[in-house]
């Protein structure tokens, strides 16, 4: 049956869990993981969470699904051998330099590829499962058919969130908070800037970004039939009551092969809703419908008085069966076997001839069968009593609890598990050369003549608009420019044939190079013949996770704009890197088509600005799929700070250029060859000079 995931965010939502019928929980233990704002666990309650859980039968998976820089790369290699030998089921990442630490300090422990990572096709979860990843845990904006034919075709688990917040913005992908605020999603600080209000006029007034909580209860039954390995809870921040509460009723239909009673979803909204819930994504059908807010309404007390009461006592799971031998002038045998296998024996006083009443056998059964209060269930006593013979039952009291407690030992210790020292490699010197100026555009129009004269490094395009414009895109091979397309974050199955067929006919025009964001990118890019750098939304925080790109063979490497300039400087690259150095940052890239959902159809030739609550206006342009990719309301500028990043050891400056004419790209490509002196009316320094929380 599929596994029941829960949140646990402290030790009480541990045992709320737990005892409200999970399989197992996921956790987070020091500053390295999505939920750093959590009541995340010390030493101690994480060894006591474990113990607790593996006694009980539910595992436990601990989340490091974070960007982490070299430096935290070295104490998080201490956690990881700590909690390996502690027992942890599994890892959740995100960065793919921990992955490789990890398999360095802890190579028998499992991996999980976090939604972090960004999988939602085939081709990402066959890439995780080159790393080293057992299991996945999808995109929450698939559908139906895609989860289906992911878990048809995949060769490891497939983890399913099923109910909990929704994000605007595929995980792993979004800028928002760390951009406009300084606290990075994929650093465990968003601030949530998605459920604030915003609008298309003057006036910020409308939560157009913030989505109900989703809800699969309905849909439990089909997605065990299509094979999906884990159905998980959104909600590490929630209280303890909340995860009872959703824990209870998930765990309940599951195992009675039901959906949720009236009652039931009565009492999953009570604990914690939007407006609602939503299941519009894996019913494909988006829309304004997905959008709700928290409304301001009493704690339900009574419910969740109620909820404490029950995972407040013992609610036994566990199955054994139990041994007895109760023969004349022998001591007593007890032994109980679990459903893993452990075994324990005990052994007591040799039984007296009876005087009166002889100890019969269903007295034995039935003082044996007595678990109340502990985690196990007896489910069988198989007993041998001799006739004649007389024992206060108090010693059979006393065996049991023997043997139990040692079988609690028994199912509680650690499996032994391989430890290795985490090497971080030779260090790289860095390029003394300046960088190169590379250019991403959104369109053809936005390259002239004039710029192609300046010879850039490298031009990028989006893969439509390259096949909207052959003969253009054919001009600038010619003149010698290396070309490059610029291959969607976000693509499902469905969409991969007509992107593969028109990424060859890109191929035949002459380019031969593809930015790629995601691991399914550098999967497609290779397979049809392109060399691949790669792009942002990979996420290079650190020289590890540049090492694991190099071995998957690309050329160069975007590094994440999350971090000081400080800190690219002094990072050890040992290939190729580049840093946007120019242009509006992208926010968000989003399934949830936020066009459509203001004129109720497509409106992408129109121009689409959100604006917040201070008046800064966002760009909001269509990108491949009918998507949504939501940037900054002002461009990043450098070229008046040109030793920062020509100083960094990088290979290349990436101009990226999104609402500029071909006059403002021309103009700011020699600005920043130092040819003209020209600054924007507004700009940022992004978050190159500052640090990211």
């Amino acid at each position: 049956m599929i596994e029941l995931l829960s949140p646990a965010g402290s030790p009480e939502a541990v045992r709320a869990a737990v005892q409200s019928g999970a399989d197992a929980i996921y956790l987070g233990y020091g500053n390295f993981n999505a939920r750093r704002n959590a009541a995340n666990f010390d030493q101690a309650e994480l060894q006591a969470a474990v113990e607790y859980c593996h006694v009980r039968g539910v595992k436990v998976y601990l989340t490091l699904n974070t960007l982490l820089s070299d430096q935290e790369l070295t104490q998080a290699s201490a956690l990881v051998d700590q909690v390996s030998q502690m027992g942890v089921d599994a890892l959740l990442v995100q960065d793919l330099g921990v992955a490789r630490m990890v398999r360095q300090v802890a190579p028998d422990l499992p991996l999980h590829a976090s939604t972090q990572m960004t999988i939602h096709s085939l081709d990402g979860v066959k890439a995780a499962a080159d790393l080293g990843m057992t299991r996945v845990v999808l995109s929450r904006e698939l559908s139906r058919d895609q989860i289906a034919f992911l878990c048809a075709h995949s060769p490891i688990e497939m983890e399913c969130f099923v109910h909990g917040a929704l994000c605007m913005c595929y995980s792993g992908q979004c800028f928002f908070s760390s951009v406009i605020g300084g606290r990075s999603g994929n650093r465990g600080m968003c601030a949530q800037p998605c459920r604030l209000n915003y609008g298309w006029g003057s006036v910020a007034d409308t939560p157009l970004l913030s989505l109900k909580d989703m809800s699969l209860s309905q849909h439990l039954r089909e997605l065990d039939q299509m094979g999906v390995a884990c159905a998980k809870i959104e909600g590490r921040m929630k209280r303890p009551e909340y995860v009872a509460i959703v824990t209870r009723v998930y765990a309940t239909a599951l195992r009675e092969g039901r959906n949720p009673t009236p009652g039931e979803r009565k009492a999953l909204e009570q604990a914690f809703s939007r407006q609602g819930f939503t299941d519009g994504y894996f019913r494909d059908k988006t829309g304004r419908k997905m959008f709700g807010i928290r409304e301001k309404t009493p704690l339900p007390e009574k419910l969740f008085a109620a909820a404490r009461a029950d995972y407040g006592r013992e609610h036994p799971k566990v199955p054994v069966t139990f041994y007895a031998l109760i023969a004349a002038r022998q001591p007593i045998q007890v032994g109980v076997r679990d459903d893993q296998e452990h075994t324990v024996t005990a052994e007591g006083p040799v039984p007296e001839s009876a005087r009166k009443l002889s100890l019969a056998r269903e007295q034995v059964e039935l003082q044996l069968s007595k678990t109340g209060g502990t985690p196990y269930r007896c489910v069988k006593v198989l007993a041998q009593v001799d006739k004649g013979l007389s024992l206060p039952l108090s010693v059979l009291n006393n065996l049991r609890r023997q043997v139990l407690d040692e079988l609690s030992v028994k199912r509680s210790t650690p499996p032994p598990r391989s430890q290795g020292t985490y090497h971080p490699g030779v260090r790289y010197e860095n390029r003394t050369e300046p960088p190169v100026f590379t250019i991403s555009a959104l369109q053809v129009e936005q390259i002239s003549p004039r710029l192609l004269e300046l010879n850039p490094g490298v031009i990028a395009l989006p893969l439509e608009e390259i096949i909207a414009h052959p003969n253009k895109v054919d001009d600038m091979v010619a003149s010698g420019v290396e070309m490059a397309v610029t291959l969607p974050r976000v693509f499902w199955d469905r969409e991969l044939l007509e992107m593969e067929l028109r990424l060859e006919q890109i191929r035949n025009l002459g380019v031969k190079t593809a930015y790629a964001g995601t691991l399914a990118g550098i999967q497609v890019a290779q397979r049809l013949g392109f060399q691949c750098r790669g792009d942002f939304g990979l996420g290079v925080y650190n020289a590890q996770t540049i090492k694991e790109l190099k071995r998957l063979g690309l050329k160069s490497v975007t590094l994440s704009f999350e971090q000081r300039i400080a800190r690219i400087r002094d990072l050890s690259k040992s290939m190729d890197c580049e840093i946007i150095a120019y242009g509006r940052l992208p926010l968000m890239i989003t399934e949830n088509c936020i066009i459509r959902n203001r004129y109720g159809q497509c409106g992408c030739q129109s121009v689409n600005q959100l604006i917040d609550r201070t008046g800064a206006h966002f760009p909001v342009i269509r990108t491949f799929g009918c998507r949504n990719e939501l940037y900054n309301s002002k461009k990043l500028f450098l070229a008046d700070k040109p030793n920062s990043y020509l100083n960094a050891g990088l290979w290349g400056a990436r101009l990226l250029f999104t609402t500029e004419n071909a006059r403002e790209c021309l103009q700011v490509l020699k600005r920043y060859r130092q040819e003209v002196n020209f600054t924007p009316n507004e700009f940022t320094r992004g978050l190159y000079y500052r640090d990211v929380e």
